[in-house]
């Protein structure tokens, strides 16, 4: 990290509660704004029939390129659990509030770090 930035600027996304093509959808949306360790190729897959999967990424946020980007359409809500500091939380908000119809379920804040629990629909 630059020795001048004084925040995190990644924030770490979890999704659950989807089917696995709009998990993709999601993801491939985001990566589209930011610069991710999800590479194109990494699909999201069902790992087991009964248990409930949860899909992970992080999403480097000062690099912020959605000004291109247009609303994804999904084809039910996506619970998502946000994670990162303050700024950079605030500024992934921001961009997911251009994106899909964002309910807040519930947030927590620390010293350092601040937690959302959202639900993403179509906008």
């Amino acid at each position: 990290m630059d020795a001048e930035r004084t925040h995190p600027e990644s924030v770490s996304v979890e999704l659950s509660g989807c089917s696995k093509e709009d998990a993709r959808t999601v993801f491939d949306t985001l990566c589209a704004c930011f610069t991710s360790d999800r590479c194109a190729d990494d699909v999201p897959r069902d790992c087991h029939e009964v248990r409930p999967t949860v899909w992970l990424g992080t999403f480097e946020v000062s690099d912020d390129r959605h000004g291109t980007h247009r609303p994804s359409r999904l084809g039910a809500p996506v619970d998502a659990d946000v994670q990162g500091g303050y700024w950079a939380i605030d500024r992934f908000r921001t961009t997911l509030d251009s994106l899909f119809a964002v309910r807040d379920l519930s947030t927590a804040s620390g010293d350092q770090e601040r937690e959302l629990h959202v639900r993403l629909g179509n906008r």
